[in-house]
């Protein structure tokens, strides 16, 4: 999400997720205290499922290419899920043949796991959006980004049934040196974007697929939400953008790791 967005949607997640992240932090102190290059949670913390440990490293450096070539487009889809408006993208995506990233919010994903396990049964990819979507991330400690990063990992891994984040994008893309070491330690390639179609701020969808248009010669990734607010005009954009992008010859893929 753009860096420019008011602070409301933001202001209310961090304070739903204050209570989530105090007790995370009292049962998972771990989390606060990894290193850049992780670690293995400690004896008072219960053995993960071998689905949930950490993976392999990946790159640190932010990602934008898509892994399907040149003429490959990443649909990037974040803050959710959301009750209303999730299960719409997914309808939109799956008539449409469209694989998409869900940047997820942790505490999104603990409130609506049925979700987070219908994206992924869609053949959709996951994406840690931290615990309470905190723009000013890349102003706060080494430890508080540590809780926010992994805390948030073990809600979306659990909400979906043991299927980890791929890919790790910093709110507003506040990223620092550290998160993002800290994300690859744990097999999340960090994610960035190409078209940020502003969808938060209500253009209006045709202005919206006017600057995929304008923009997607910038890069592959695209940036729309599914969560934070009303999201009609994000439904109306996908609908004519999609289409759009398969007859310039584009096809749709997944942010490289």
């Amino acid at each position: 999400m753009g860096k420019h967005k008011g602070r409301a949607w933001h202001g209310r997640l961090l304070a739903a997720a204050l209570g989530v992240t105090a007790l995370a932090a009292a049962t998972s102190v771990w989390t606060a205290q990894a290193g850049p290059a992780g670690g293995r949670p400690s004896a008072a913390v219960a053995s993960p499922d071998a689905r949930e440990r950490p993976a392999a490293n990946v790159a640190a450096g932010i990602a934008h290419a898509s892994d399907r070539g040149a003429r490959g487009v990443n649909i990037t889809i974040d803050d959710g899920p959301d009750p209303v408006w999730t299960p719409q993208v997914l309808r939109l995506l799956k008539d449409r043949g469209v694989k998409a990233t869900f940047c997820m919010v942790g505490t999104q994903a603990q409130a609506y796991p049925d979700l987070v396990k219908a994206v992924v049964a869609d053949g959709h990819r996951l994406c840690n959006h931290t615990v309470s979507h905190d723009t000013t991330m890349d102003t706060k400690s080494e430890a508080y980004q540590s809780q926010q990063i992994l805390d948030a990992e073990r809600m979306i891994t659990k909400a979906s049934g043991g299927v980890r984040s791929q890919y790790y994008r910093a709110p507003g893309g506040a990223f620092t040196p550290y998160s993002r070491q800290l994300a690859a330690s744990h097999g999340m390639r960090p994610l960035g974007w190409n078209v940020d179609t502003k969808d938060f701020e209500h253009p209006g969808a045709d202005t919206m697929v006017a600057t995929v248009k304008r923009e997607i010669s910038n890069g592959p990734t695209i940036l729309f939400h599914d969560a934070g607010g009303e999201r009609s005009q994000t439904l109306a954009a996908l609908r004519e953008v999609l289409p759009w992008l398969e007859e310039q010859g584009r096809s749709f893929g997944f942010p490289v790791r």
